[in-house]
């Protein structure tokens, strides 16, 4: 079989129809490319904000935006403050490690950075591309030698951990010595008072005619029985705030003439508060001043709470420091077991003839006449109060353990709290309903502490339980000793109550508030101006 000559024309169709190929293929690129230059033409020109921040640093910006530059990821502005914030974590971590020179570097660069967004800040433009990028640069190279350093997030984080367990430990601590120092501080006997004690005293014993008997006479001793009047008691040390407690009461009522006083102290200061009560008058009032020791039927044998202070362990408890150390410190005032403070569980024995009585705090002002509070309705009840549960730190809870089966066997915890301070008490019903025997069950059942720390009202909550006729606010206002109160309340309020530590009597008192207290006290007395000072 033949072979074909071999065709010299196909080869020569080959490179022509390569030819055509190349030149389609170039020709559709160009076409393409033509394309794409003049849609880029038509639409709106868009630069990433990280490029277009860089073109445009070298020219001012005005109308910063700090807030959008903050929030911004592309920020410049708040690239430095991260590095800002890591590297005040870096120079605690250098501190720590005694990379003193490494620490003041980055102290140093911290402040440089802060005085640049300052400067831009106040411009009220962007930081310039020269002023970014050597506040970057340099902080960047300093956190990278962090790195090189072995201050790495692991560590840093394990460092941050300790720091703040030492300064939670150091907060818990000068909470602590600050408690205790407001505590020593709220217990302090102003020199102006010990003063005034002294003085008193020695008016006393050498004037004749001020000992004379403030309940002398037929007539005034059967004031002291007649319950046609208004009884008021107040037991208390303070001279100067009972004074003002009996002033405010006396000077704000319509017939004072109607109003018998009755005081308890204790042995220090008997003479003064008889001195200071025989050497002033109260617009008529009947004043009664007895001393607490004189009440021989309080005794270890009946009163629970001096019976506790025989034994040792209760002894240490309070008085040496001993004991359990997460007892608030406050809860560990020994005055809390005067019997002073005591003695409001046993009105209807101090005065055994009277029906009806109001019990008053030495730490409060009365600014209207509550002869009106011997009128209110008490519904069957002991003792009326104003309760003290808008907020829920002042329900039985927040006194009571109850997670002791006894108590939580017994009473309501979310049952409302009220106030001792101003209380209206009807002696009949408390005698009739044994208020104090149930005072005393409970404190018997509180020698461990462990229904209730320390203090009046935990046991007042407990033997009052469902014997307290709520009154209107208007009657009690608290928190002037501890607390903002609005000035509603105390314009509208019949009692104002100092309680807390900030008495109006002390230099911490709260100065917008000693006003209403320091109005019912006349430092042009000689007694008080040598005292005081006041003039």
């Amino acid at each position: 079989m033949r072979r074909r000559p071999f065709d010299l024309r196909r080869p020569a169709r080959r490179r022509w129809l390569s030819s055509v190929w190349v030149w389609l293929v170039t020709g559709g690129l160009g076409v393409l490319l033509l394309l794409v230059v003049l849609s880029r033409e038509k639409l709106p020109r868009s630069v990433p904000p990280s490029i277009r921040q860089k073109l445009d640093h070298s020219s001012v910006i005005e109308d910063l935006n700090i807030t959008d530059e903050m929030l911004s990821p592309y920020s410049f502005t708040r690239q430095i403050v991260d590095q800002i914030s890591i590297a005040k974590a870096l120079v605690v971590i250098s501190k720590d490690d005694n990379n003193v020179q490494f620490a003041t570097e980055l102290t140093s660069q911290i402040q440089k950075c802060q005085a640049v967004l300052s400067s831009a800040a106040t411009r009220g433009t962007q930081l310039t591309s020269i002023e970014m990028e050597a506040a970057i640069r340099d902080m960047a190279f300093l956190i990278y030698q962090a790195q090189e350093l072995q201050y790495d997030s692991a560590t840093m984080i394990m460092k941050m951990k300790g720091q703040f367990r030492s300064l939670n430990d150091k907060m818990k601590s000068e909470t602590d010595k600050s408690t205790k120092y407001g505590q020593i501080a709220a217990e302090e006997l102003p020199k102006g008072l010990y003063c005034l004690g002294i003085r008193l005293t020695m008016e006393w014993l050498r004037n004749p005619n001020v000992q004379r008997e403030l309940s002398e006479g037929k007539h005034v001793s059967k004031k002291l029985r007649d319950n046609s009047l208004y009884h008021y008691c107040v037991f208390s040390d303070n001279i100067l705030a009972a004074s003002v407690v009996v002033n405010s009461t006396t000077m704000n009522s319509r017939h004072p003439d109607m109003i018998v006083f009755h005081l308890v102290t204790d042995e220090v200061n008997h003479a003064s508060m008889r001195a200071w009560f025989s050497m002033n008058s109260f617009r008529g009032a009947t004043i009664e001043v007895q001393k607490v020791e004189d009440f021989t039927w309080l005794n270890a044998s009946y009163v629970p709470v001096l019976k506790q202070l025989q034994n040792s362990e209760t002894q240490n408890y309070y008085f040496s420091g001993s004991g359990d150390n997460r007892t608030p410190i406050k809860f560990r005032n020994p005055k809390y077991l005067s019997m002073l403070n005591h003695l409001r569980f046993y009105i209807p024995e101090v005065y055994p003839a009277l029906q009806k009585v109001v019990f008053l705090d030495d730490d409060v002002v009365v600014q209207k006449d509550i002869s009106e509070l011997f009128t209110i309705n008490l519904n069957g009840n002991v003792m009326g109060a104003v309760e003290t549960c808008m907020e829920t730190f002042h329900r039985f809870h927040k006194y009571l353990n109850y997670s002791h089966p006894l108590i939580r066997a017994h009473f309501d915890p979310d049952a409302c709290g009220w106030a001792f301070g101003m209380n209206v008490m009807d002696l009949r019903e408390w005698r009739e309903k044994n208020v104090t025997g149930i005072y005393h069950y409970w404190q018997e059942r509180n020698a461990d502490h462990t229904l209730w720390k320390l203090g009046t009202l935990p046991p007042g909550l407990l033997a009052f339980y469902g014997l307290v006729e709520n009154l209107d606010t208007k009657w009690h206002v608290l928190g002037l000793g501890y607390t903002n109160v609005d000035p509603s309340q105390i314009k509208n309020g019949a009692v104002l109550h100092y309680n807390g530590n900030l008495k109006p009597w002390l230099k911490i008192g709260m100065e917008k508030y000693k006003g209403l207290w320091e109005q019912y006290v006349d430092y042009s007395h000689p007694m008080l101006e040598q005292c005081f000072g006041h003039g």
